[in-house]
Parts: structure tokens; C-alpha cells; sequence
């Protein structure tokens, strides 16, 4: 039941990490106008993102474009683009393979290899929260870098978005959860409890048989004496 819960809770991590790391790969609240100066009320504000970039006017107005040219995009953006796909895909095929292989699941029930699938789909969450960490990593030391750099203008400084906050916590989540299934596999497997092979306590009693030969002699010996006209009864 223990092995059970914690496979429960690593699956939910996972997915919650999921979730997460799908909302925060549209969300275009990757970089976010940084209010530097004296001066702290602003008329628009400018996001960006993986996908378009939005503007927001002090009036209430929201406008977004997406990004047009995929080629014209610059090359660590295109590559944040891809590890996010690539680390939502893999996720995806972790919750697959990790329902086919946890105990509360019919699946596959009874078959040796359904620990195996847990552990394959923790691993891929793993994998998958790896390669999340990485764009978001990157992305946030560019902002943090551009931000300290005394050269760039105010107005070219960007501050970290909520999307690059939740794609921490996404992928902690994600890695988190794997970690979880793995390890709940492995308790599983090393509590298994052994069973002696039973032993026949009943034993057959060995029948005590006189050798034949003895058996032959003593007859020979009383045909003798009685032959010879002698009984050995007198002489007792």
C-alpha cells in the first residue's frame, strides 16, 4: 500500500509538472518590460514569448502578434521552441507508459514487466524535466545578464516573466515525480517477501528385513538337529 501511495503522488507531481510545462511553453510572459528609473508609471508594457509578442496599453487594450517568420527567429529561440515540444511529448508518453505500469491500474495486471513500465515512465519524466530546465535556465541568466549590463538602454531591459517562474516549478514537479516512481518501483521490488519451499516432514520408515541368508541357515540348522534325533529343549 505504501509503494502504492507514493506512485500515486509521483504520478500527480508529474502531470501537475505537465500541465505546467504546457502553459508556460504558450504563455508569452517569457520577458517582460523592466521599469528602470525614477519614473515608475508607464503607458504600455511589452511581453514576449516562444510563440508572439503581446503589448499592453495602461487603458486596458491586450495585443499579441505572433511571430510570422520561423526562420527569421533567432537561434536560441528556436531552440527553446523545440526542447519545450520535445520535453511535452515526452511527458506525455511517460503518463502513458506510467499508468500501464503503476499497481492501482488493471493494466497489464499480474504480468512481471509492470514495474518495469513504472520505472521506464519516471524515467522519462525525468528526461522530459531535464530538457525543460534548460531553456529556462537559459533564458533567465540572458535576462538577468542583459538586465546588469551597463551598456544596453533602459528601454531594451527585460525582467524575468511569470512563464520562466513556472517553468521552474514545472519541471522541479516533473523531476520530482519520476524520482518518486523510481524509487517506489525499487521499495517494491526489495520488499518482497520469501517464502521457503515447503519440505516433506513425513518420511517413509525404513522396514527392517533380515537377510535372507540368516534366514536360511536357522531352518537349515533346526532340519539338521532333528534329523540327527537330538532336541535342543532336553538340554535346557
Amino acid at each position: 500500500m505504501a509503494s502504492m501511495a507514493v506512485q500515486l503522488v509521483g504520478f500527480l507531481l508529474s502531470l501537475f509538472g505537465l500541465i505546467g510545462t504546457l502553459i508556460a511553453t504558450i504563455l508569452p510572459h517569457w520577458w517582460r518590460t523592466a521599469h528602470v528609473g525614477t519614473n515608475i508609471i508607464t503607458a504600455v508594457a511589452y511581453m514576449k514569448g516562444l510563440w508572439m509578442e503581446c503589448v499592453w496599453h495602461s487603458t486596458g487594450i491586450y495585443q499579441c502578434q505572433v511571430h510570422r517568420s520561423q526562420l527569421a527567429l533567432p537561434r536560441d529561440l528556436q531552440a527553446a521552441r523545440a526542447m519545450m515540444v520535445i520535453s511535452c511529448v515526452i511527458s506525455t508518453l511517460a503518463c502513458v507508459v506510467s499508468v500501464i505500469g503503476m499497481h492501482c491500474t488493471r493494466c497489464v495486471k499480474g504480468a512481471s514487466a509492470k514495474s518495469s513500465l513504472a520505472v521506464s515512465g519516471g524515467i522519462f519524466f525525468i528526461l522530459a524535466g531535464l530538457i525543460s530546465l534548460v531553456p529556462v535556465s537559459w533564458t533567465t541568466n540572458d535576462v538577468v545578464t542583459d538586465f546588469y549590463n551597463p551598456m544596453l538602454p533602459n528601454g531594451m531591459k527585460y525582467e524575468i516573466g511569470q512563464a520562466l517562474y513556472l517553468g521552474f516549478f514545472s519541471a522541479s514537479s516533473t523531476i520530482l515525480g519520476g524520482a518518486l516512481l523510481c524509487t517506489s518501483c525499487q521499495s517494491t521490488g526489495n520488499n518482497i517477501p520469501y517464502q521457503p519451499q515447503p519440505r516433506s516432514t513425513t518420511r517413509a520408515a525404513a522396514s527392517y528385513r533380515p537377510p535372507t541368508a540368516y534366514k536360511g541357515n536357522h531352518a537349515s540348522s533346526l532340519t539338521s538337529a532333528s534329523r540327527n534325533g537330538y532336541r535342543l529343549n532336553d538340554y535346557v
